[in-house]
């Protein structure tokens, strides 16, 4: 996909963080949108089904957070990628977007080729999923349904919770192979989201419990596999 084919929307109510992101990224080629605050830009969202939202937190009228968890809600809209931009040491601000449904976040202030190289990196992602032809993939007892975000294990149908289902997606998607630790940071979580060192063994342990103990091998010092 060229840049010119990609729609990327930007919600923030500060005029000058608009313009200013919208010229750098419109001189990479990209189709930019804007929105002033979380209630336009859930409805330009609707309209333009953007590829990358790039959306601030605090905004009057409706919250970022809010605004992600309508627009996550959206037919069409929830495999749209959302990047929050967030002041440095806004952990709370963080961990409310992750559990609204954003992918990523974007510390601010930023540089502009520093803000490119992260959007490039984001969309990206879109190529990643593309790959992943089948919605529905068996591996051994376990049938992932990727469009629904649910599982059958062994018989037993069940919803994950989004982390937890794109970490198990992602070790079944070469079973065997040993995933070290900053590449599931990086494609679970995001390579700049700074998350706790034991994120990743928590969410190991609860896939544990519910899918089986057997199935998730620790290589310490190095990441997990999933074994059949």
């Amino acid at each position: 996909m060229k840049n010119k084919d990609i729609k990327i929307l930007l919600v923030d109510d500060e005029p000058d963080i608009l313009e200013i992101i919208s010229y750098n990224l419109s001189s990479e080629g990209y189709e930019v949108f804007t929105a002033k605050n979380g209630a336009e830009g859930v409805a330009k969202a609707k309209k333009k089904s953007p590829h990358l939202i790039i959306m601030d937190v605090m905004m009057p009228e409706m919250d970022g957070i809010e605004a992600c968890e309508m627009i996550r809600n959206t037919p069409g809209l929830d495999n749209t990628i959302i990047a929050f931009l967030t002041a440095r040491g806004e952990d709370y601000s963080q961990v409310a977007g992750f559990d609204a449904g954003a992918d990523d976040y974007i510390t601010k202030p930023i540089k502009p080729k520093v803000l490119v190289s992260k959007v490039k990196a984001l969309l990206r992602r879109l190529k990643d999923d593309k790959k992943e032809v089948e919605d529905i993939v068996k591996v051994g007892d376990i049938v992932i349904n990727r469009e629904e975000y649910k599982i059958v294990n062994d018989g037993e149908e069940m919803v994950l919770p989004r982390k937890e289902f794109e970490l198990l997606s992602l070790l079944t998607s070469k079973p065997n192979k040993v995933f070290k630790r900053e590449v599931i940071l990086d494609k679970v979580w995001g390579n700049e989201v700074v998350v706790g060192g034991r994120t990743i063994d928590v969410h190991i342990r609860k896939l544990r419990e519910k899918i089986g103990d057997h199935h998730f091998k620790t290589v310490k010092g190095v990441g997990y596999k999933f074994v059949l």
